[in-house]
């Protein structure tokens, strides 16, 4: 049967058609658009691999499982669909397998599309020799009219659904690519695609103008910010009734009992994905990058006055001891540096805590264990004269959602199993702040950093929670009406302690009530959305094709459809972020990164991945097209009695860049490591991280890890590094 001359083509159709459509229906991503993308991709597939050598056929096969696969995993986990950024971080395993636990969420996907494969194969080999029948030229039409069905569909119907659902993960990115190459002939032909941007006045200014909700000052002493990973605003239920939400699974009742005693507010916007960018926007007032690029929290260590203007800064200024503890390592993402810098007198992540974990998890502290170790750490600050400032972040709902194996058995996914157990370890928790009488004087916010999304709710990535628990309950609303979002945190706290507000820092108060609406903007799960704050909420996808709809607010569980909007709005939008995005530094170019410190760092026996032993917090760097970065690098040994075994990687989206390094250099207390070089970046890079990593025991310290990126010939314009170990920023 496999050696029938039609077999090979059989054989490709059920692998690159049959399965994917398959997929989809056993996802539950059915869609008409889905099923036309998946046909029409498969077929251009089939007709590019049918006569082409089994050695050309394969990579192109197994980078296209690859990313059916990818889809998959990231829609499971964080409920969006791969963008470029993401795509190194899906097909490196050791990210993989600290991500899903080494346990993927639909293991029966790569199996089939294995299975699938070595069919194909055999029936090369059966076959080899012989060549395959030539496919009428006609069919090649097939392809080019389902690739054009599906984009008149889009056009003249545009859809709201989620775009795994309309989309082939590789049918996106060659929509994307060509949506890029059509802007850029453009531009080379000569025609002008300015536009002007929409006013950011309201997104940048600090609006007071509310009633306030009680006189000020508020009556607490002390702020705990308790920081979920990735916790949707749907998870709590006045949240969903306040919004007429149709999803009801009630993953998290002791989250929800404590809503029904505090304030919430339902419409509460996420403006971006990635920790680091949420605590940013909702510790400095300020909206992080709302595209891939170089965040925020990394660009303010070149400043050394807008730091100042973040809450925990302000809180100090005010007499505040400050305190930020998660329970995860703190360099990757240089938060052992952005977080002193922006006002923390203690950081501590993973390395503070001496209690046991109850389950083994990559990422960190589980989150019985963390908020047992956060318990203990509210206890040492009450014995303490001077009012504090506490910020928690839990790590446990972070991919591989680790969970005891009870939990586990009672919930359909490990997702839900571990929402499930930070809802226990939060609500155990809070009663026991409750007994031992924290609530009487301190002012608790629970938030999310980011929101892992969930399939079929709409907004579902952008929507986040903030619920407040203070001293005098009684005056605040059960329901805060309104739109807000990250960016409005710290003003709001900054107003309920009647602080001044630092004229840097953006958003409204949640402690006042205004009689107007708002604007908003996010960008999650490759869309940009913005409301203008009179009634007209606009999204726009990967192509810069925006939908418009009636919507009160941002966050609405359905929303009225107006029609696309015009060509130029798309446009206006995406201007609008680039102005936002520059906030701080008008350009990525002429700027020196110092990434190093006289800390002790004390190395594993073994390197156990890229990311959980990087030493340094070099990610997500920005290089713009044609410039040039030197780096510079100083390790030394701090134990005369170990040896230092010391790599250095750089990665571009998490694919790595070889830059002609030494594989590993030795490190000993008499003989330290002092390394420069320097490469070119002929295109625009981003998402370019480096990863310093060590093995052999003891301690080093990174004296110097300094990256400067500059136009060639103006490396010298840059300072010299200040001896506070802050950097300096070239004119």
């Amino acid at each position: 049967m496999l050696g029938h001359p039609r077999a090979r083509l059989a054989t490709l159709a059920v692998l690159v058609v049959v399965i994917p459509l398959a997929a989809r229906a056993l996802l539950g991503w059915s869609d008409p658009l889905g099923y036309l993308s998946d046909l029409a991709i498969g077929i251009l597939l089939v007709l590019l691999l049918q006569r082409s050598p089994w050695w050309l056929a394969l990579p192109v096969l197994l980078a296209w499982g690859g990313l059916l696969v990818a889809s998959a995993e990231l829609v499971s986990a964080v409920g969006r669909l791969p963008n470029s950024s993401d795509l190194g971080y899906l097909f490196d395993p050791q990210f993989m397998e600290n991500s899903t636990g080494g346990a993927l969420a639909h293991p029966w996907l790569p199996w089939t599309l294995g299975a699938g494969l070595f069919v194909w194969l055999l029936t090369r080999w059966l076959q080899r020799g012989q060549s395959a029948p030539a496919l009428p030229r006609a069919a090649w039409a097939a392809p080019a009219v389902l690739l054009a069905a599906h984009w008149g569909s889009e056009h003249l119907i545009p859809s709201d659904a989620d775009q795994w659902r309309q989309y082939n993960l590789s049918h996106q990115l060659l929509s994307a690519g060509t949506s890029d190459l059509q802007l850029k002939a453009q531009a080379w032909l000569g025609h002008d695609l300015t536009v002007t941007p929409l006013p950011s006045a309201g997104l940048t200014q600090a609006d007071l103008d509310g009633r306030r909700l009680f006189e000020a000052p508020g009556s607490a002493r002390n702020l705990l910010v308790i920081t979920l990973e990735g916790i949707p605003g749907a998870y709590v239920r006045a949240n969903r009734q306040a919004l007429h939400s149709r999803f009801d699974d009630d993953l998290m009742p002791n989250l929800s009992r404590w809503a029904e005693r505090g304030m919430n507010t339902p419409d509460y916007v996420l403006h971006t994905h990635q920790t680091i960018r949420g605590l940013y926007a909702m510790l400095c007032g300020d909206y992080d990058k709302l595209a891939n690029g170089t965040p925020k929290g990394v660009e303010l260590l070149t400043q050394d006055l807008r730091n100042q203007a973040c809450l925990p800064a302000q809180l100090r200024q005010a007499g505040f001891s400050t305190h930020y503890l998660q329970g995860a390592g703190l360099r990757f993402m240089a938060k052992d540096r952005i977080m002193p810098h922006i006002g923390f007198d203690s950081v501590h992540g993973f390395e503070w805590f001496r209690n046991d974990n109850y389950l083994e998890f990559p990422w960190g502290k589980d989150d019985k264990a963390f908020f047992e170790g956060a318990l203990g750490y509210v206890g040492e600050l009450r014995k303490q004269r001077q009012p504090w400032m506490l910020t928690l972040l839990t790590v446990g709902t972070h991919q591989p959602y680790s969970a005891p194996d009870d939990y586990l058995q009672r919930y359909d996914s490990a997702k839900q199993a571990a929402v499930a157990y930070l809802d226990d370890a939060l609500g155990a928790f809070l009663d026991a702040l409750e007994r031992q009488g924290v609530l009487k004087d301190t002012l608790v916010v629970i938030t999310s950093d980011e929101s892992h999304g969930i399939e079929g709710v709409r907004l579902a990535s952008s929507w986040g929670f903030n619920l407040t628990l203070a001293p005098e309950q009684a005056q605040l609303p059960k329901i805060k009406h309104g739109t807000y979002g990250h960016v409005d945190l710290a003003t709001s706290l900054l107003d309920y302690f009647a602080l001044p507000i630092p004229a840097a820092l953006a958003g409204r108060s949640l402690y006042r009530d205004y009689d107007s609406g708002r604007e908003m903007i996010s960008f999650t799960n490759g869309m940009l959305r913005y409301h203008d704050g009179r009634g007209t909420f606009s999204e726009c996808d990967f192509q810069q094709r925006c939908r418009r709809y009636a919507s009160e607010g941002f966050l609405a569980d359905q929303a009225q459809f107006l029609g696309r909007g015009e060509a130029s709005l798309g446009r206006q939008i995406t201007a609008l972020a680039g102005v936002l995005d520059q906030s701080l530094l008008q350009t990525p170019l002429n700027l020196r990164y110092q990434f190093g410190g006289p800390s002790a760092i004390p190395l594993h026996k073994r390197i156990r991945d890229d990311w959980a032993d990087n030493l340094i917090g070099a990610q997500y760097l920005e290089m713009p097209q044609g410039s040039h970065t030197r780096v510079r690098v100083k390790v030394r040994s701090l134990d005369p009695a170990h040896r230092a075994h010391i790599q250095l990687k750089a990665k571009q989206q998490e694919q790595d860049v070889p830059l002609g390094l030494p594989e590993e250099i030795l490190v000993t207390a008499d003989q330290p490591m002092e390394l420069e070089f320097g490469f070119d970046n002929p295109i625009e890079r981003k998402a370019f991280s480096f990863h310093l990593l060590g093995y052999g025991g003891g301690e080093v310290e990174v004296s110097d890890f300094s990256v400067i990126t500059a136009l060639p010939g103006e490396e010298d314009v840059i300072e010299e590094i200040q001896d506070d170990g802050h950097i300096a920023q070239s004119s």
